[in-house]
């Protein structure tokens, strides 16, 4: 595997990180070599060892590190710093090893798998709070500092009349020292809720203003038009008065580079967060989910994968925990990674939405995606029970469609297909949360596992070709 990796890394094109390294001025360091840095660092997400702490240990203790370190033993704090420095370009070496993969014949596009998984963030649960008691605690910690100054200056006051003036400034005192900080990282926090609220809201409004001027131009009854119009006039004005730098046709919602939706804080309307609403301190872009029956701080990680040899044809990550909306974007990213769409898209419940097969048509993909979450072992409805195909609503048409033999046999695929990558990331090689945060970060080091995720599978293959 080490030797393999080293090949690969050889056919990789590294000029991006090579030409930001010629950019920067290195006099007094002495850089390692990025050929090697990269090779750690993708030998290490392919075995599970994902710390700088543990990579650099690793060039000491493990044979197969000391091959790929040629001797060399990185500092953990340089290899922290080459991941973060040149994520965009680790992030890139995915598509690279996905066109090895399509060159040695692991991916057929015969049937593409879609599904998501909830990981732990780089951060606490327990570090989040809503805006109700990020007011709370904002008054309360001001009130507590104003307290505790006033306290300050009365000592002060009589230390001057008891020693004189012009003696050395003391400490502040250890409950300051606490507070301060604490104060400000609350209206941090709650500035960008504030923020966030008041996009989210200015968004509603447009869309209510789009549908209002819709209205205007098509209702039959010239006084409804009247009042419509006047309709979309107010909330446009509500909507530039929340958000004076949008326009007023900006409709989308907030979304990943690869088109996932992100999560809007829900508003009140006057675009304030409710009372709900909440942030982490530690990594504001992550997100409460659950899991498992379970709460996690974290991000929502997509996979689509090919049915021949497992292999992850499209990755992206929100902080979104629905699956729903992702289906597209994860088809569309499958499509200009590969060079072309598969030919059938599978999905689970969570990805359905009324738009989604008539998108996926004009894609020329043959779409199936459960339209109910159902228990091991309980089918779908029979096709005698339903009504006749021309009464079928879009969600009763997919019911259809995965009733019949055809769909039955096809649908049936679906876990085997994408489940076990999942497995194979969190179990065996232990990867359930990430080291960055922050959501472009994030995103990255999801590309980094899924990279070496593909390259397994291409080592493996190579192996069972020579057996």
């Amino acid at each position: 595997m080490v030797y393999f990796v080293l090949d690969v890394v050889g056919e990789l094109d590294l000029s991006a990180i090579e030409d930001e390294i010629q950019e920067k001025d290195e006099r007094g360091t002495r850089p390692f070599a990025p050929q090697m840095m990269v090779a750690l660092l993708l030998y290490g997400y392919c075995v599970g060892v994902f710390s700088s702490r543990r990579l650099e240990k690793a060039t000491y203790e493990d044979v197969a590190f000391r091959v790929l370190a040629g001797g060399e033993h990185p500092h953990f704090t340089k290899i922290n710093a080459f991941r973060k420095r040149h994520l965009a370009a680790l992030k890139g070496f995915f598509v690279q090893v996905l066109r090895l993969c399509q060159g040695a014949g692991l991916v057929k596009l015969g049937a593409v798998a879609l599904d998501g998984t909830k990981l732990q963030g780089n951060a606490s649960k327990h570090k989040a709070m809503s805006y109700e008691r990020m007011l709370k605690s904002e008054l309360q910690l001001q009130t507590e500092i104003d307290g505790l100054l006033s306290r300050a200056d009365q000592t002060d006051a009589a230390e001057d009349t008891l020693h004189g003036e012009g003696k050395q400034e003391e400490d502040l005192p250890e409950e300051l020292r606490r507070r301060e900080p604490r104060l400000v990282k609350i209206r941090e926090a709650r500035a960008r809720l504030e923020a966030e609220a008041k996009e989210a809201r200015a968004r509603e409004l447009r869309e209510q203003a789009a549908r209002a001027r819709e209205g205007a131009e098509t209702h039959p009854n010239p006084a409804e038009q009247k009042r419509a119009a006047t309709r979309a006039k107010k909330k446009a004005e509500q909507a530039r008065e929340l958000a004076p730098d949008k326009d007023d046709d900006d409709l989308e919602p907030p979304r990943t580079d690869g088109g996932l939706p992100l999560h809007e804080p829900a508003s009140t309307c006057d675009g304030k967060p409710s009372d709900t609403a909440q942030m982490n301190f530690t990594d504001p872009d992550s997100r409460i989910m659950e899991s498992g029956g379970a709460f996690l701080q974290g991000y929502n990680a997509q996979a689509a994968v090919d049915d021949a040899h497992q292999i992850i044809v499209a990755h992206d990550l929100s902080n979104l925990s629905p699956d729903n909306g992702n289906l597209v974007p994860m088809l569309v990213q499958t499509a200009t990674n590969c060079g072309r769409a598969p030919l059938k898209a599978l999905a689970d419940a969570g990805f359905w939405i009324p738009t989604a097969p008539a998108a996926c048509s004009q894609m020329g993909i043959d779409v199936y995606i459960s339209t109910a979450r159902r228990k091991h072992g309980v089918g779908q409805e029979p096709l005698a029970d339903m009504p006749p195909a021309d009464d079928l609503t879009l969600r009763a048409c997919m019911a259809r469609k995965l009733q019949s033999d055809e769909g039955k046999q096809t649908y049936a695929r679906r876990k085997a297909i994408v489940e076990p990558v999942f497995g194979q990331i969190k179990e065996a090689r232990g990867f359930r949360r990430f080291l960055l945060r922050g959501l472009a970060n994030v995103q990255a080091e999801w590309a980094l596992v899924c990279t070496g995720h593909n390259l397994l599978k291409l080592f493996r293959f190579g192996r069972l070709q020579l057996a």
